[in-house]
């Protein structure tokens, strides 16, 4: 299998370009993200973050469907 995905296959957008600024401390737990193992915490934090993702592909959508094309085919 390809190692990298087709960037237009892609279900969400990559969250940054550079070195993420996350805090040093779970949000989910409350513990420091460097003593433990946080896949629990991660699983839950997609779930509760599943409607915004969506809303935000849907707004990106809706924003490229508007968007004036110089070059019509």
């Amino acid at each position: 299998m390809n190692a990298n995905p087709d960037p237009a296959s892609r279900i969400r957008p990559p969250m940054a370009s550079h070195r993420l600024d996350l805090p040093s401390c779970c949000d989910i737990c409350g513990k420091a993200r460097s003593t433990r193992k946080h896949q629990r915490c991660s699983r839950i934090r997609q779930q509760r973050k599943s409607v915004e993702w969506a809303e935000l592909m849907a707004a990106r959508a809706e924003a490229k469907n508007k968007k004036l094309r110089r070059y019509t085919r």
